[in-house]
């Protein structure tokens, strides 16, 4: 794993480099909301659980949009709804909402809350859309199509198999319709077998 602001240079030791750099992007920026955002299997979850552990004073609290798309065509719609319901409404104050997702049900589950006033981090596919109108920190992982898939696929046990080709193309149109990429403050790339 390596990784590099804009114009600045990579670091080159694993994780803990990259979150020493986001740490102290953070800290620059006075920012208390992250947003990690990039294409399934490139190693979101362990960065933003690696944040987590290094995050200096209050724990940020994290939320995980796998844990709130509705179900495998709701990419887009996943990132809409925390926008409006939790990010927005703890910028201005007041206690913010995000429903989880049944998986097994195949519908909404609980409605969980979130008072302002601590860090925030929200990690998953479509992440920056979630956080598009508030500063914050922007952080895009990435690692190659071979290596994030082989990654994704053996993480959910055969779950994310049949539905792999679906979710790749919602993908692309969030990627072609925004360019999150462009907006990274921070991007880390991950290395592996295959890449």
């Amino acid at each position: 794993m390596s990784a590099g602001a804009p114009g600045g240079a990579a670091a080159t030791a694993p994780a803990a480099s990259a979150v020493r750099i986001v740490l102290e992007r953070c800290r620059a920026a006075g920012a208390q909301i992250v947003a990690i955002d990039g294409p399934s299997g490139s190693g979101k979850s362990t960065l933003a659980d690696a944040l987590v552990r290094a995050w200096p004073g209050r724990t940020p609290e994290l939320v995980r949009l796998d844990d709130v798309y509705p179900g495998w065509t709701g990419l887009e719609r996943a990132g809409t709804e925390v926008l409006h319901e939790l990010v927005e409404r703890r910028a201005r104050g007041s206690v913010g909402t995000w429903r989880t997702w049944d998986w097994a049900a195949g519908r909404v589950g609980s409605v969980q809350h979130s008072r302002p006033g601590h860090p925030l981090i929200i990690e998953g596919c479509g992440a920056f859309a979630a956080t598009s109108s508030i500063e914050g920190v922007a952080i895009w992982v990435e690692a190659s199509p071979r290596v994030r898939k082989r990654r994704a696929l053996a993480r959910d046990a055969g779950a994310f198999d049949p539905y792999w080709d679906l979710w790749e193309r919602q993908w692309r149109r969030y990627v072609a319709r925004t360019a999150p990429a462009c907006r990274a403050d921070v991007r880390v790339r991950v290395a592996g077998a295959g890449a």
